[in-house]
């Protein structure tokens, strides 16, 4: 069975010849296109409404303050458990 890529490559093809020119320019070039694209995605972000808001953080402080109770209690059982094995 042949290769199509050839005996050379490793089958991926380059997309950009080297880049030339001046190292600073395109260093600041790149920092510049980093910050765009930061912006663009940013601009597509949906940010919730109060009522969302609201809702989600009551969810998160209910399921946190149930699991932390349900610890407590495990560790208040653990507890007990080892003091009467081994005496108080």
């Amino acid at each position: 069975m042949t290769s199509t890529t050839g005996a050379t490559g490793s089958g991926r093809t380059r997309r950009h010849p080297p880049r030339k020119g001046n190292p600073v320019v395109r260093l600041f070039s790149a920092i510049v296109l980093f910050i765009r694209q930061i912006l663009d995605e940013l601009r597509k972000v949906v940010r919730p409404t109060r009522h969302e808001l609201v809702t989600y953080t009551s969810v998160v402080i209910v399921f946190v303050t149930a699991v932390m109770m349900y610890v407590w209690g495990l560790d208040q059982l653990i507890n007990r458990l080892i003091a009467f094995a081994f005496g108080n």
